[in-house]
C-alpha cells in the first residue's frame, strides 16, 4: 500500500554535549543533563532530527504505517484503483500519508454527491506535526480536524500523550468496515442514530461500566470507568459529529450510536492502566463490548431508531 522505502530508518535518542573553552583556555565538553534535553537522530544517517525531553515516546513510522495496512487488510478495505502517497519531509522529521478508495465511493445522506473515502495521517519527529489521523468521506479537510462531510475516525495528539498505535489503527478498521460493507447497514444506521448523552451515560451504566458490589451483591456502576467512557463519547462527539478543534470541549449534548460504539472500542483497545498490557484486560474488555452489542440497552436505542424512521 504505502511506500515502505521512504520509511526504511529508525530513530534514536543521543546525548547531547556542550563544547566550550575553560579558564585556562583549553577546550572542554561536558555532557548535557538528560533532564534538560536530549537529541533525536536517525541511527542510518545520524542526521540530526531536533531536540526532545527524555521522555519523548519514539514512535516508528513503520509501526505506524504497518498498524494502518494491517487495519485497512482485517477491515476488507477493496484497494482496486486506489491510490497510496508517502511523503516523508526535512530528512526524516515529518511524516505524511494519504490514500484514496475509489472503489467504495458512496453518497451519507440523501441528495448529497458521491465522495470517495479517504485516509489521510500526519506525524513527525521534531513536534511540528502532532499524531493528527482521519479517515471518511469529505469534500475538503485540513489538519485541525476540520471537515466538510463525515469523518468515520480520528486521531490526535503528541507523541508523548496517549498516542498509542493499536488504538488508532482499530479506529482505522472500524472506519474500514464501515466504508467496505462489512456490517455496512448496522453501522450507517449507528452513524444516523441520534442519541441523547443521558441516554449514552445510562447505556454505559448498565453494560460497560457496571459492577457487582462484594457486600451488598447488588449491581453498582464503576465511576471511574463511567467517567472515563463519557470523557472518550464527548471526544467523538466532538471530533466526529462537531468541529473537532475548533470546537470546546464537551459542548455536545447529542451524539449517535456510531460514537458510542467507537468509544466502547477505544476504551477496549487501549487500557490506561498498569495492566494495560496485560492481554487478559483487552480481551476481557472486548467481550463486554460484544454483550454491549447484544443487551437491551442497546437493542432499545438502536429499536428507536427504526421506529422514527418509519
Amino acid at each position: 500500500m504505502f511506500d515502505h522505502t521512504k520509511i526504511d530508518f529508525e530513530v534514536e535518542k543521543f546525548s547531547l554535549i556542550q563544547s566550550y573553552e575553560d579558564y585556562e583556555g583549553f577546550n572542554t565538553q561536558d555532557k548535557v543533563p538528560s533532564d534538560i534535553g536530549v537529541g533525536l537522530r536517525r541511527k542510518d544517517t545520524k542526521q540530526v532530527l531536533g531536540i526532545v525531553s527524555d521522555n519523548y515516546a519514539i514512535t516508528q513510522y513503520d509501526e505506524i504505517v504497518n498498524g494502518v495496512e494491517e487495519a485497512l487488510a482485517l477491515a476488507q478495505v477493496d484497494t482496486t484503483d486506489a491510490w497510496f502517497t508517502t511523503e516523508v519531509h526535512d530528512g526524516g522529521a515529518k511524516l505524511e500519508l494519504r490514500a484514496k478508495f475509489p472503489a467504495h465511493a458512496m453518497s451519507m445522506r440523501d441528495g448529497a454527491d458521491v465522495v470517495e473515502p479517504e485516509f489521510c495521517f500526519r506525524s513527525s519527529h521534531n513536534g511540528t506535526w502532532a499524531n493528527n489521523g482521519m479517515m471518511g468521506l469529505w469534500r475538503h479537510s485540513c489538519f485541525n480536524t476540520l471537515v466538510s462531510g463525515d469523518k468515520l475516525a480520528y486521531v490526535y495528539g503528541r507523541h508523548t500523550k496517549n498516542f498509542n498505535v493499536p488504538a488508532f489503527a482499530s479506529k482505522i478498521q472500524k472506519a474500514g468496515e464501515f466504508i467496505s460493507g462489512t456490517g455496512l447497514d448496522r453501522m450507517r444506521d449507528w452513524y444516523d442514530t441520534t442519541i441523547t448523552r443521558d441516554q449514552a451515560i445510562n447505556l454505559f451504566t448498565k453494560t460497560l461500566a457496571v459492577r457487582t458490589d462484594n457486600v451488598t451483591r447488588k449491581k453498582e456502576h464503576n465511576k471511574v470507568m463511567l467517567s472515563n467512557l463519557m470523557k472518550i463519547f464527548d471526544e467523538e462527539n466532538r471530533h466526529l459529529h462537531g468541529k473537532g478543534l475548533y470546537e470546546g470541549y464537551s459542548e455536545r449534548n447529542k451524539g449517535t450510536l456510531w460514537s458510542a460504539y467507537n468509544a466502547a472500542t477505544y476504551w477496549s483497545s487501549h487500557p490506561n492502566s498498569k495492566r494495560g498490557a496485560d492481554h487478559n484486560v483487552k480481551v476481557n474488555r472486548e467481550d463486554r463490548v460484544r454483550k454491549m452489542l447484544h443487551s437491551n440497552e442497546w437493542a432499545g436505542l438502536e429499536t428507536k431508531s427504526m421506529a422514527l424512521a418509519a
